[in-house]
């Protein structure tokens, strides 16, 4: 018997584009989005939830006394939707330590520069003003600092022309789509685990 899809939340808040690779690959097959949270109201990523029947809410910081309750608030609905795994897909709010403990080892995050380099908001306009001619990308465990959490996969891509934010972005794009479904089939297969020599490193079994 095959096993069962791997239930999944994704946390976005604007086009939703890597919630789109999610549908596309991994949807149905290794993991089963079963909820869609974000932070913004009537971004497009509600929309592509909606168009795959997959639930879907706001939470959004105004709407909260402060982040630690609008955070418990959304990991009861998560809970209650039965996410075992927690993907953060382009979601533009800090999580807060409490959140994080709730899903203990069960968010990861996609980044768009090679981390440990350029991390936290602008990555890609931070790495053009330092002058880097390779870009790339990171999926990694989330932590309590900021996207300093264990990596799980990265891939690099020479841009050594690269000028604005749009030509970087548009590199990386492909490189996100493939990357945040291969982590997510690597966790509901069981693959990844830490490194006992170095609990930071992340080792990928078969």
């Amino acid at each position: 018997m095959s096993a069962q899809p791997l239930p999944i939340a994704v946390l976005v808040s604007g086009t939703g584009t890597n919630l789109q690779a999610l549908l596309d690959t991994v949807h149905a097959r290794e993991a089963q989005v079963v909820a869609v949270a974000s932070s913004a109201a009537g971004v497009p990523a509600l929309a592509r939830a909606a168009a795959r029947d997959v639930p879907a809410e706001v939470f959004a910081r105004a709407d909260y006394p402060n982040r630690g309750a609008r955070d418990e608030d959304l990991a009861d609905w998560l809970h209650a939707r039965g996410a075992r795994l927690i993907v953060l897909a382009g979601y533009m709010a800090l999580l807060s330590e409490s959140f994080l403990q709730r899903f203990p080892g069960a968010v990861i995050n996609v980044h768009p520069s090679l981390l440990p380099s350029f991390p936290g908001l602008h990555a890609i306009e931070q790495a053009l003003a330092y002058g880097v001619k390779v870009f790339g990308v990171t999926v990694h465990f989330v932590d309590a600092g900021v996207d300093s959490g264990p990596v799980i996969l990265q891939r690099a891509v020479e841009l050594p022309g690269a000028h604005t934010p749009d030509e970087v972005l548009a590199a990386l794009r492909p490189l996100e789509h493939a990357l945040l479904p291969e982590a997510v089939r690597l966790f509901a297969r069981g693959a990844l685990r830490p490194d006992p020599e170095h609990p930071r490193r992340i080792v990928i079994d078969g």
